[in-house]
């Protein structure tokens, strides 16, 4: 029979894994500006300082969240059409960024390390480049997009968009507003699909047509 050990509860195995597990924790619960290695210390039920066996504090915290996110990213098969391609790399990054969305804007801010990580990156890179994008423009145009992806992925799980709301609709109506009473049907209802898929359809349409004028331009 094994005996059972009495006294201090076993402190759990810690691993860079399980760290980030509990670091996403605290995102879901209370945002990024709650990170830091005493809340993350305590959603593991272990010291602060153990952490730093894993991690370099919380910029180290941050780095490791952003890695596993973007290194999670299931990155879809070439298809030559740069529009197809763009919009399906989109699509996988959202699958991923809508588990933790409150983490997702951590992808504009931190710098990565990881190979794996940056495989997205090198994706998009690669598409842009293939349709004929100068690197500098490409640098350019990935920053576009995925500023733009995640602005509207963090609308889209957002519990009150903006004026997305049917109540609001009567007080649009009277605003004496011109344009608003005109567009206020459209403005109280939000179908967050639809908005997506607009919003990443118009994106990579500014993208793909700046690379076709550009080369038609080009002497």
């Amino acid at each position: 029979m094994t005996e059972t050990r009495r006294g201090r509860p076993r402190t759990p195995l810690l691993s860079r894994e399980t760290i980030v597990e509990a670091t996403l924790k605290v995102i879901d619960a209370e945002g990024i500006a709650a990170v830091g290695m005493r809340s993350v210390a305590r959603a593991l039920g272990v010291d602060a300082k153990s952490l730093y066996n894993h991690v370099d504090g919380k910029d180290g915290l941050l780095d490791a969240v952003t890695e596993h996110l973007l290194g999670g990213l299931v990155l879809p098969e070439r298809t030559g059409n740069p529009r197809t391609d763009l919009r399906a790399i989109a699509g996988s990054f959202r699958d991923q960024a809508l588990k933790h969305p409150q983490a997702a804007p951590l992808v504009l801010t931190r710098q990565l390390a990881s190979a794996r990580a940056l495989a997205p990156v090198n994706a998009v890179l690669t598409v842009l480049r293939d349709a004929g994008a100068g690197i500098e423009e490409a640098v350019h145009m990935l920053r576009m997009l995925l500023a733009t992806l995640i602005g509207t992925l963090l609308r889209e799980v957002s519990a009150a968009p903006a004026f997305g709301n049917n109540d609001r609709e009567d007080t649009l109506t009277t605003s004496g507003l011109p344009a608003l009473a005109e567009a206020a049907p459209h403005l109280a209802r939000f179908d967050r699909q639809a908005e997506y898929e607009y919003t990443v359809d118009l994106a990579v349409t500014a993208v793909l047509q700046r690379i076709d004028l550009r080369g038609r331009l080009a002497p």
